[in-house]
This record gives C-alpha cells, sequence and structure tokens, in this order.
C-alpha cells in the first residue's frame, strides 16, 4: 500500500510536471525576437520629442495622432477625426476617449497642450513651428491656430518623432526619459534598452485603441518582444536559420535567395521608402568648387550597384526623393545619372591632372578625399564599390569606417568628412529642409550647404504653401535647385524586405503601413 502512494505521488508529480513544462511553452510561445534594421542600430534614446533618429519600438511604446496606410492615406491613433478650414489656418481634432498612459495617466486634450509646445528649441522643432496657439475645446477636442498653412501637418503627426510620450513621466525623468525608461500610451511597454545590443518590450495588457488598420483591437499577441541590434547581416541571417532569432526587418537583397531557398523561411517585399546617397561637404576644398561636385556625383555608377550589391532589385536613385512621391517627379534635365566622361571633363577644367598612379593632381597636391562610412555590412559594400569608381575618374577615397552610434556626433564637428556614404528611410519632401537647410549645419546637414537662394525656396515649400498641390510644385522647384548645385550623389533605392520564421510566426494577410510597423506587428501570432 506505501508503495501505491508512492506511486500516486510520483504520477502527480509527472502530471505537475508536464503541466508546468506546457505552461512554460505557452509563455514561450508569446515571446519574439527581431533584428532590427542595421541602419537603425545605436540610437542612444527613445525619446520621441529630442531623438533625431528612431527606430521601430518607439512606434510600439508611444502612439501618435494618426498613422498611415500603404496607399500613403491617414487612420486615426490617438485622433479619431480631424478637419481643416479652407485656408489652413485652424485644425480640429477629436480625441480618443479612455487611453492611458503605460504609468496610469489618462490622455486628453490637456495632454496636447502640453506635449505639442516640447519640441521648441529642438531639433526636431520644425515639425510644429506652424501652430501658432492651441485651444482645448473641451477635454477630448482641440483646435490648433496656426501661424501660417502647414499642408504636412498629418503626416508630420504620423512620424515616429509625434508619438505622445506622458507628460507625468517626461517631466519627472527628465533627460534621462527615454534612456532609462519611457513611458507611452502604445501596445508594449519598455522593459530594458541596451544601447547598441537590444531593447526589451512587453506587451501592454491595458491596450485597447489601436488604429483601423489593425484587425486586433486589443493587446498585442507577442508578450514580450526582444528587438536585436546585429551589425553584420551574414550574423544576422545564421541567427534566423538557426532560430536564434524569430524575424529579420531588414534583408539585403544578396541574402534573399538564401532565405528564399529556406523551407522554413519567408520573404516579404514591400515598396521601398528608403534612399542611399553621397552628400558633399560642399564647405571644404575642393568641394568648394560645383565643378569638381559634379565630377563625383557623375562618377557614380547607380545602376552597377544595383546588380552588383543588390541583385538588380530595387531602383537606381537619380534624386533625392522617393520616386512614389509627387515631389520627385521633376524636370529629367536635373536627374542625375552615371557620366564619367562628362566628370573626367569637368575635373579637367577645374584643374585637376591625371597624375602617377591614375590620380589627379593640382599645384602638386594629388585630389584624395576623406569617404566616411558606417559599420554596418551594406554601408561598407557600397562605399568600396563608390571608392572604385572614384578611382577611374583620378580620385582617391581613403574610406573611414565610423560607429553608427556615434557618426552623428563626429558630422556636428562639420569640416572631418569631405564624403560620405549615408541612408534616409522617409516618405515627406520636406526630408530636403532636413537635410539641406542652412540652420542645422554638420548634422542632418552633412553637406554642409547654406545657399541663401535655397533657403528662400526652402522657406517658400515648408511655410508658404496654403494647399497640399501648393506644397508640392514648391518642393519641385527646390528639389530642382538642390539638384542643380550638385550637394549629394543619388545612388539606389532599396525595396524593403522582411524575412520571418514559418515555423514561429504567422503573419497577416496583409501588412498595413509603408513597411512593416504597429499596425501590422499588432496582428502577428506566434506559434
Amino acid at each position: 500500500m506505501k508503495r501505491l502512494n508512492i506511486s500516486v505521488k510520483v504520477v502527480a508529480l509527472a502530471v505537475a510536471g508536464l503541466c508546468a513544462l506546457a505552461g512554460s511553452t505557452t509563455a514561450w510561445a508569446q515571446d519574439a525576437v527581431f533584428v532590427i534594421n542595421a541602419r537603425e542600430n545605436g540610437f542612444p534614446t527613445y525619446n520621441p520629442i529630442k531623438g533625431t533618429k528612431l527606430n521601430v519600438a518607439n512606434n510600439l511604446i508611444f502612439d501618435r495622432m494618426v498613422v498611415q496606410d500603404a496607399d500613403q492615406s491617414f487612420h486615426g491613433q490617438l485622433a479619431t477625426s480631424w478637419e481643416s478650414t479652407p485656408d489652413g489656418m485652424s485644425w480640429t481634432f477629436k480625441l480618443r476617449k479612455g487611453v492611458k498612459f503605460h504609468d496610469g495617466e489618462p490622455f486628453n486634450a490637456k495632454v496636447i497642450e502640453w506635449w505639442l509646445p516640447k519640441f521648441k528649441g529642438t531639433e526636431n522643432a520644425y515639425m510644429t513651428e506652424a501652430i501658432d496657439k492651441i485651444v482645448i475645446v473641451d477635454d477630448h477636442t482641440v483646435k490648433l491656430m496656426m501661424k501660417n498653412p502647414d499642408p504636412s501637418l498629418l503626416l508630420n503627426m504620423a512620424t515616429s518623432f509625434m508619438g505622445v510620450p506622458s507628460p507625468k513621466s517626461y517631466e519627472a525623468l527628465g533627460d534621462k526619459f527615454g534612456v532609462t525608461a519611457a513611458v507611452g500610451s502604445g501596445p508594449f511597454k519598455l522593459a530594458s534598452f541596451t544601447v547598441g545590443q537590444q531593447t526589451k518590450l512587453v506587451r501592454n495588457d491595458d491596450y485597447r485603441w489601436a488604429s483601423d488598420l489593425s484587425k486586433n483591437q486589443g493587446p498585442a499577441k507577442i508578450k514580450n518582444l526582444t528587438l536585436r541590434e546585429i551589425n553584420e547581416e551574414s550574423t544576422a541571417f545564421l541567427e534566423l536559420k538557426t532560430g536564434g532569432v524569430d524575424a529579420l526587418l531588414s534583408v539585403p537583397a544578396d541574402f534573399l535567395p538564401k532565405i528564399q531557398a529556406e523551407k522554413s523561411m519567408k520573404v516579404v517585399m514591400l515598396p521601398g521608402t528608403e534612399v542611399i546617397y553621397m552628400p558633399i561637404n560642399t564647405s571644404v576644398d575642393p568641394f568648394t568648387d560645383i565643378k569638381v561636385r559634379e565630377a563625383v556625383v557623375l562618377a557614380v555608377n547607380q545602376k552597377e550597384i544595383m546588380t552588383s550589391l543588390f541583385g538588380g532589385t530595387g531602383a537606381v536613385a537619380t534624386n533625392f526623393l522617393i520616386s512614389s512621391l509627387q515631389e520627385a517627379k521633376i524636370n529629367p534635365k536635373f536627374n542625375v545619372s552615371y557620366n564619367p566622361e562628362r566628370a573626367k571633363k569637368l575635373l579637367d577644367e577645374a584643374g585637376w591632372a591625371m597624375g602617377a598612379g591614375g590620380i589627379r593632381a593640382k599645384a602638386g597636391v594629388p585630389l584624395t578625399v576623406k569617404l566616411w562610412t558606417q559599420n554596418a555590412t551594406q554601408f561598407k559594400r557600397v562605399t568600396e564599390v563608390v571608392q572604385a569608381q572614384l578611382k577611374a575618374i583620378g580620385v582617391n577615397a581613403e574610406i573611414t569606417v565610423q560607429d553608427a552610434a556615434s557618426i552623428n556626433a563626429m558630422y556636428k564637428k562639420k569640416t572631418d568628412h569631405q564624403l560620405a556614404v549615408r541612408s534616409y528611410d522617409y516618405v515627406n519632401a520636406d526630408i530636403l529642409d532636413w537635410f539641406f537647410s542652412g540652420t542645422r549645419l554638420g548634422y542632418p546637414n552633412v553637406s554642409m550647404w547654406n545657399d541663401p537662394k535655397a533657403e528662400e525656396l526652402n522657406a517658400k515649400a515648408m511655410k508658404g504653401s496654403r494647399t497640399w498641390e501648393e506644397r508640392v510644385a514648391n518642393f519641385k522647384v527646390y528639389h530642382e535647385y538642390v539638384m542643380s548645385q550638385h550637394v549629394f550623389a543619388p545612388i539606389y533605392q532599396p525595396t524593403q524586405s522582411f524575412a520571418y520564421s514559418t515555423t514561429r510566426l504567422k503573419m497577416p494577410d496583409t501588412i498595413r503601413g509603408i513597411k512593416l510597423a504597429t499596425q501590422s506587428i499588432m496582428d502577428i501570432e506566434v506559434k
């Protein structure tokens, strides 16, 4: 009988162990690990107001007033509806009721009154500088009175920079907000953040206010989400292949065939929102000479880069904006394409004669320039090809690889670089203002370009447009002038590709939004 009791206990313990294992498996099954785009690695803060570069975590931590779909239409998130007066001088927003921040504080009109002025004096001030006054109509209605029309207001509000933080936590944490803690109202809470390594998010179980772009209107289906930062794409691929991670939020073109050959992985391709380009420091020799700048621009063989490095996917870049934007459709004479013979002729005219070893010289000084890049595989590969293409016209470009986390601070020193290979990911023509305005020399204006005519055209485009149609027309003129001054070389427009483990994740049938972001992450299931 005693033996029977022992056996019963053993069986009971075994069953309990299996139940516990099953429970832990269920818990584990709700966890997911994504690798973020290498271009977004090393960002030092999750402060949407003050941050100049943000990653996918920001939109998971912070809700925005509106979000965008793939067709660039706007859908309410914290705002349920909005309208503008015909002259563009007033906007009224109805706010969603029942929203709470992660610290328990309510979202209401007073939050908007506190939030929008916080942008003043930051590098993101232009997002809100057209707003003159915020009028609280009631607890969930605000009216924005404008200094001047801003047809881009909704688009700005859809960006990561306009995620809405909790006023209570923001004021309490001060400069530590976004570093030691980041408190929003989004579907995930920040659990921990190690710069350059990983970000851990935990599901906000109280979330009930997703946009209509998400089928799931309750809490996210992923309980714990880890966002890892891996600079080397080969390492990221191996992690996906061996099960160390569940998804790569960006896949380089040369890895697409490898992933497509794996039965347990799937690639999803979306229209691109990124441009790879080479800014030219116009404030230092030899690039104070527009002929030298044009020569360097014409030396870049965009098609060769697209074919040799990206397997022919994506598109060559011929100007500064992604080709889907209306403002990218400028007069064709301003678009750039590879022309090495003209490049050589321009250098001859500028007095740079071909010298020994195939490197040009002027007054005994060789044409040697500093070419910067950052420590992600894609950037380094593009930079090496550009280096070879410059060598073909007699320019000796010496590559320096900078850490992604510190390169912007290096640019702010203003004269240390001459050329650089960079990219941006954005869907608004006001990126021209961001990278070429004379008020932001060093960074983000890496070209160090300060031109009176450009400033006049920029101001008209940013502040002098009453309607969207006027804005498009004004930005086209500004864009054409930027192109005429050869302050950068356009290189490549990637497609957006992400990959995931089909044994671990179930993706929604349709990816909503301009990239894989909150709208669709809300609907991802872990198997």
